[in-house]
């Protein structure tokens, strides 16, 4: 019997799940308070589930080193162009589908990317996980805060876009810039050019090659269809899984369930709920402030970004928006630059950061070696608490200049 591992980030995630059960169990979250909070997470944790189980089948078909090779042929050996081909592109994704779906179907494409041409992987991977939480300010559908907060100032996607386009070009200026500076140029790599593989990878399995190229398309324009991402990835997965019990047994496995993210999910859906019965809102309160004035933009805004990183992003917002008065609007979309672009310090801050620090360490069975990541912690938080300040900031000032 294979020995169970537990590295940090396992034991944090029992120990909120510990703790959000044990505020259950005591009453200092009701039980009707605990239920409502778990049956509004409840989607999230099936995405959460099924996309990783998709994510390990396709994985396996190498579509995702098939794509790798068409980006490595498109910036033809230069870091540079490779570099504006990926912050291209993991935007576009992000902008016009959302964060998930750039997490899940771009992550692994640039672990590919790494370990055929021996381009930086940690520079590949961070310019996944970065743009997909900061190039999703400008649509209601880059992100699930956005939803929220279109819904409760009442604003179509034309006019969202038409508030938050000056906000979205600064921080992603800022992001492309702390990219290069941090991870990108020629001290973080090992050679002045990357390598462009000559020939196309052999496909050992045709079939499940064409499937998993079936499912992936299907799953994008499901996507852009405005499915419910939850309903999409459980398809997805379900189509998956029914090819490989006919003819590819050997990839399935409980391991492919990530119990991680799941446990971390439920814990913190349960405990900051009751933090927020138990002063928790106060504080909030007299953090953000009332949103008044340009000084009460940048509080709410900072406010958001604050928390994200202590309790995830999406308990966040709906934190900061509780105590925001009606009508304040340029706070709520302050709130949501926050919230968005904030979360990139501690690896729980947003759902979409946890799901691709599960992607890139390999934790899935089948992961070839050359492709799983050691991410330094240290290094990742300094680099985003650098970045969650300053392209906050200069979110929120392009808001307050609009």
């Amino acid at each position: 019997m294979r020995r169970l591992r537990l590295d940090r980030l396992d034991l944090v995630s029992l120990g909120v799940l510990a703790a959000g059960l044990l505020c259950w169990a005591t009453g200092a979250l009701p039980n009707g308070d605990a239920l409502a909070s778990l049956g509004r997470v409840a989607p999230l944790v099936l995405f959460l589930g099924t996309v990783m189980v998709m994510v390990a089948i396709v994985q396996a078909s190498q579509l995702f080193d098939v794509a790798a090779l068409g980006l490595a042929r498109a910036g033809r050996g230069s870091h540079a162009a490779l570099f504006a081909c990926c912050v291209l592109l993991a935007s576009a994704t992000t902008v016009f589908l959302n964060l998930d779906t750039t997490i899940v179907l771009l992550t692994p494409v640039m672990l590919a990317l790494a370990a055929a041409t021996r381009a930086p992987a940690l520079a590949l991977a961070m310019t996944t996980v970065w743009l997909a939480n900061t190039a999703s300010l400008l649509l209601p559908v880059s992100n699930l805060t956005n939803l929220l907060a279109a819904d409760r100032i009442g604003l179509d996607p034309l006019a969202f876009a038409a508030r938050m386009w000056a906000p979205q070009l600064a921080v992603l200026a800022v992001t492309a810039l702390c990219l290069w500076l941090g991870f990108w140029r020629r001290r973080h790599r090992e050679r002045d050019r990357y390598l462009v593989p000559a020939r196309s990878p052999r496909i050992a399995d045709r079939r499940l090659f064409w499937t998993a190229a079936a499912v992936c398309a299907g799953f994008v324009a499901a996507v852009v269809a405005d499915v419910p991402i939850q309903l999409v990835s459980t398809a997805a997965a379900a189509v998956l899984v029914a090819h490989c019990l006919r003819r590819r047994r050997d990839l399935l496995s409980w391991d492919l369930i990530p119990w991680r993210l799941l446990v971390l999910t439920a814990g913190l859906f349960l405990v900051v709920p009751a933090l927020m019965r138990h002063g928790g809102d106060a504080l909030v309160s007299a953090l953000a402030g009332t949103g008044a004035g340009d000084a009460g933009v940048f509080r709410a805004g900072l406010t958001g970004a604050g928390l994200s990183n202590l309790v995830n992003n999406l308990p966040a917002y709906a934190a900061v928006e509780s105590v925001i008065p009606p009508g304040r609007e340029d706070a709520l979309l302050a709130a949501l630059i926050g919230t968005n672009v904030g979360p990139l310090v501690l690896p729980w801050a947003s759902m979409a950061t946890l799901l691709w620090f599960d992607l890139v360490t390999g934790r899935r069975p089948g992961v070839p070696a050359d492709q799983r990541l050691r991410v330094p912690i240290g290094r990742f938080t300094a680099a985003g608490a650098v970045l969650a300040v300053t392209a906050t900031a200069a979110g929120l000032a392009a808001l307050v200049w609009l």
